[in-house]
This record gives C-alpha cells, sequence and structure tokens, in this order.
C-alpha cells in the first residue's frame, strides 16, 4: 500500500515537474507583468494625485494673492502654476481668475496674455469655453471684431452654443451686419431654455432688429429640418 502511494506521489510530482519545465518560464513573466503593471499604475495614481495637490495648493496662493491685491505674487504663483502644472484644471481657473483680476485693475494687455494661455493650454473644454467668451469680449472692446469672431468660430462644448451665438450676433451687429447678427440671435433664442432670464435678453435684441424671435425660430427650425 505504502508502494503504492508513493508511486502516485511521485508520479504526480513528475507531472507537476513537467509541467512547470513546460509552462514556468511563461507565468513567471505573467506574474513579474501583472505585478509590475500594478505598480506603475499605483506610482502614477500617486503622482497624479501629488500634482493635483500641489497644483491646488498655488491655486489658493494665487487667490490669496488677488483678494490682498499683491500683482506680484499673482504673478509669481500663477507663473508656477504655468511652469509646472501647466495640464492641470488649477492652472485653467487659476488663469480665469487672474485675468479677471487683472481686467479689474485695468491691465488689459495681462488679462488678455492669461486669457489666452487657458485657451492655448488647458484640456478643461469648459475652462476654455470660458477664456474663449471672455478673451472675445476684450477684443471687441478693443474694436478688433475679426479676431474677436476668431475665438468664437472653434468648436464648444453644446452647452456654450447659445453664448456663444449670442456673443457672435453683438460682434456682428458692432460691424453694423445687422443681417447676420439677427441670424446668430436667433440661433442663441432658439437654443436657449425658455425658463433661462438671457432668453429674454436676446429677444428684446431680436426685436430691437424688427425680427420676431417666435417667428425666426420657427423659419429656422424649418430650416435645419429641410437640411436634414
Amino acid at each position: 500500500m505504502a508502494n503504492h502511494l508513493d508511486l502516485e506521489e511521485q508520479e504526480q510530482l513528475d507531472q507537476l515537474k513537467h509541467f512547470w519545465n513546460t509552462w514556468g518560464t511563461l507565468i513567471s513573466t505573467v506574474v513579474i507583468l501583472v505585478a509590475g503593471a500594478a505598480a506603475a499604475w499605483n506610482g502614477y495614481q500617486y503622482w497624479q494625485n501629488r500634482q493635483a495637490a500641489q497644483a491646488a495648493a498655488l491655486f489658493d496662493a494665487v487667490d490669496v494673492a488677488v483678494a490682498s491685491s499683491d500683482q506680484a505674487r499673482v504673478e509669481q504663483a500663477f507663473s508656477d502654476l504655468k511652469s509646472k502644472y501647466a495640464g492641470t484644471t488649477q492652472a485653467g481657473q487659476a488663469g480665469l481668475v487672474v485675468a479677471k483680476a487683472m481686467q479689474s485693475a485695468g491691465n488689459t494687455k495681462g488679462a488678455q496674455d492669461a486669457l489666452e494661455w487657458v485657451v492655448a493650454q488647458s484640456s478643461d473644454g469648459g475652462l476654455k469655453a470660458i477664456a474663449q467668451l471672455r478673451l472675445s469680449s476684450l477684443l471687441m472692446d478693443q474694436k478688433n471684431y475679426d479676431e474677436a469672431l476668431r475665438q468664437l468660430s472653434g468648436d464648444f462644448p453644446s452647452e456654450f452654443s447659445s453664448v456663444v451665438a449670442d456673443r457672435k450676433g453683438d460682434i456682428l451687429l458692432l460691424q453694423d451686419k445687422r443681417q447676420e447678427a439677427a441670424s446668430e440671435y436667433t440661433k442663441a433664442y432658439k437654443d436657449f431654455d425658455g425658463n433661462v432670464e438671457y432668453r429674454r435678453l436676446v429677444e428684446i435684441k431680436l426685436n430691437a432688429l424688427g425680427v420676431s424671435p417666435q417667428d425666426a425660430a420657427k423659419v429656422a427650425a424649418a430650416t435645419s429640418t429641410e437640411v436634414k
């Protein structure tokens, strides 16, 4: 009986050795790769969290400096954010804060530079859209209407479509392009939710151009349906 068990154990051991000789290297390699990938992922997550925390600290520094009107610290903190953490959400947010503060202080050039940086560098579509809208307003004030329109010519997140159309209408009206302005205002009126107060402002603009918003929206909707 003992000999029989010994033979079975020996046979199982031989099978195990054969299996390991055949697949052992592959199994070891897979285990090492999986362990390495997990370590790399954990390291990346740690790095991301660390970047976000440091960027948040610098954003707070920008915010505090703006609140205290410390221009030197504003520029230093924002410069550090741009150079070290350009791809973070905090950097884009800081750019908007800095631009607003500089515009309030009468530093139009500084505000424009900050907004242009957000437009060029931000990976957040919403922050980029806000920067483009604000930049178009600055350019309007400078009577640089073509460049203001160019800022609004690219792709925007869908939730900004009505505001962008309204801003285009404002710029076109300043260029005395009344028909084109009415067309953009009509788009804005159609895209705004009926409960949004901003829609009433667009309606006033259309009325000033002698356009019935409701009739224009119906025509625009019918035209859109025909095109489809």
